[in-house]
């Protein structure tokens, strides 16, 4: 059994301390180990605990002085005394020299195997000052200036595993290269393996989306992970343009052309059996091209929607809904709130080889086979509308419109489920009942919106508490859980247990994963009529709690109740 008496060092210090929990501190090290990495940079890459306070425990244990960085003059560092080599394998850095001595930057005060190499390659005594290790991190970058042979090595633990085997291709059949490029940039080795390490490290994060960023002096590289964006890289300013024009090479984009916003597509095939596609979009800024990668993974599609979040009520109204032979389901929220994977699940499970389906999507962001997938394509007029009037001469059983955004498409959208097919799509409003009344302000009768629409489902994403350091939280007086909504989520207030992030090595930040909020409403009888009479949102949402309908911020309580999400969390996707 582990016990503390086995750990030694920095990882023994911060237990004692009481900084990390016993079991984390060895499951670190263990993954640690397994990844070749040292101590104080899995912990900070993973933000379990801040640099400065990992630096300040470390110089305290191990006795090392602890260094300022950010008063040092980076120009007075020696070059070419330590090879290259060494600071990119040690991650050290020269600051000054003074006689036969050497003093050298380091975050990690046990690797002393740095110092010996340090030593045996200079033949000059070293002095180890400690530091911040993102400093450390920032610095080395300016310090190495990243050569056009070294790129990959100098950015940190850039493993090369099976970077060689990755297979790239460009899917934008439409993109033309054009004018006089020159490729040389674009082929670069070393970029080209750093930019597949970056694509392969967001998959196995699990973020949704990439951002290269330029600015005037630095560059960022940034993930978004669970719904919020973290910096991961700074490569140099420098590298903005051979990155762009990777970049640009991997999804057939015009690299010449820098002046106008250009759209692609990369297929990353990662083994024989899984590739994963990437859309791709670059902005021209002040400083250069901003490039997004939205990854699109098609095992999102097939999660199962016993995955999906959804209470048993709500789950049970949507199977229900699929199944009727004609109608149409909407479902509503802002950008990134998994609308396309709670459309896509309800798909999968009609996909059978009974029924013709067919999705006009703009653009189509994930391969669905068995069904008929039209891409939106504005420049040859192939709209929303053109695709639908196509559809319904194809013998449709059932359609997918990626967004009603004008009067047009939702007129033949609920033609279509008026006259026998089930329709499914998406609108951009917050709250399930001021979907109906948003189609009405565009021009749909009352009547149409009353008779076609069958469901509506309203949603945002939440990131999940992990479950391996959650804490509860202090006791919580009984009027603040009234104030916030609970006395009105169908559970005794003294049943309520909220629970607070903490932060582990099984996550970022106390989060792990999201989870869907959902609010379903079914147009009743009782509904359709509020509608023919001319009611708004509000009639309609009274209504439909009446009948037992459960809003947005009801169900993200309520999840906060079961210790799924924080009340901080429920606060920032719901509260108004």
């Amino acid at each position: 059994m582990k016990n503390s008496d086995q750990l030694k060092g920095l990882p023994k210090r911060l237990v004692t301390d009481g900084l990390m929990e016993e079991t984390a501190a060895h499951e670190a090290l263990a993954e640690c180990e397994n990844d070749k990495i040292n101590f104080v940079h899995y912990l900070t890459h993973h933000n379990i605990l801040p640099a400065h306070l990992i630096a300040s425990v470390a110089a305290n244990e191990f006795g090392t002085p602890l260094y300022d960085l950010d008063a040092h003059n980076m120009e007075v560092c020696p070059k070419e005394v330590v090879e290259k080599k060494l600071i990119r394998k040690h991650q050290v850095l020269p600051l000054f020299k003074r006689g036969n001595r050497l003093f050298v930057a380091q975050s990690d005060p046990t690797n002393h195997m740095a110092i010996s190499e340090v030593r045996f390659q200079t033949g000059l005594s070293i002095e180890a000052l400690l530091v911040e290790h993102d400093k450390l991190q920032t610095a080395l970058a300016e310090f190495l200036d990243l050569q056009d042979d070294d790129i990959g090595d100098a950015l940190g633990t850039m493993d090369d595993v099976h970077l060689d085997d990755l297979d790239v291709e460009a899917l934008d059949d439409d993109a033309a290269e054009t004018g006089t490029m020159n490729f040389s940039d674009a082929d670069d080795a070393p970029i080209v393996r750093f930019i597949n390490k970056l694509m392969l490290d967001g998959i196995k994060q699990g973020c949704s989306d990439i951002h290269f960023e330029p600015y005037e002096k630095t560059y960022r590289i940034r993930f978004r992970t669970d719904g919020i964006l973290r910096e991961v890289t700074k490569p140099p300013a420098n590298l903005a343009p051979r990155l762009a024009a990777r970049l640009k090479v991997m999804s057939s984009l015009d690299i010449s052309e820098r002046r106008v916003p250009q759209d692609g597509r990369i297929k990353l095939r990662i083994s024989k059996n899984r590739a994963i596609d990437f859309r791709v979009n670059t902005l021209p800024t002040q400083f250069g091209e901003k490039i997004v990668l939205r990854i699109l993974d098609p095992t999102s599609a097939q999660v199962g929607i016993e995955n999906l979040g959804f209470e048993e009520d709500q789950k049970e109204a949507y199977m229900e809904t699929l199944h009727q032979p004609q109608g149409m389901i909407l479902v509503t929220g802002p950008t990134g709130s998994g609308k396309t994977v709670s459309l896509y699940t309800g798909l999968n499970i009609l996909n059978t080889t009974e029924r013709n389906i067919s999705t006009a999507e703009d653009p189509v962001e994930i391969n669905m086979p068995g069904i008929n997938q039209v891409q939106i394509n504005y420049k040859v007029k192939l709209t929303f509308p053109e695709a639908l009037r196509a559809f319904l001469r194809q013998d449709p059983d059932i359609i997918m419109v990626g967004e009603i955004r004008d009067l047009d498409t939702a007129e033949i959208a609920i033609k279509a489920a008026q006259t026998g097919h089930l329709v499914l799509s998406t609108l951009h409003t917050n709250s399930a009942p001021e979907t109906l009344t948003r189609l009405l302000n565009m021009g749909v009768p009352a009547f149409n919106v009353a008779t076609s629409v069958n469901l509506i489902i309203a949603q945002r994403l939440a990131r999940r508490l992990c479950t391996h350091c959650r804490r509860p939280a202090e006791d919580i007086p009984e009027s603040i859980l009234i104030e916030e909504g609970f006395g009105d989520i169908g559970r005794p207030i003294e049943e309520v247990t909220l629970y607070h992030p903490e932060g582990c090595s099984k996550c970022t930040n106390g989060y792990k994963g999201r989870v869907g909020l959902y609010e379903v409403l079914k147009v009743t009888p009782k509904i359709s009529r509020i509608i023919m009479e001319g009611g708004n949102s509000i009639d309609i949402g009274d209504a439909a709690r009446e009948e037992g309908f459960r809003t947005l911020r009801q169900s993200a309580l309520r999840r906060a109740a079961e210790g799924i999400i924080s009340l901080e969390e429920a606060n920032r996707v719901t509260k108004d």
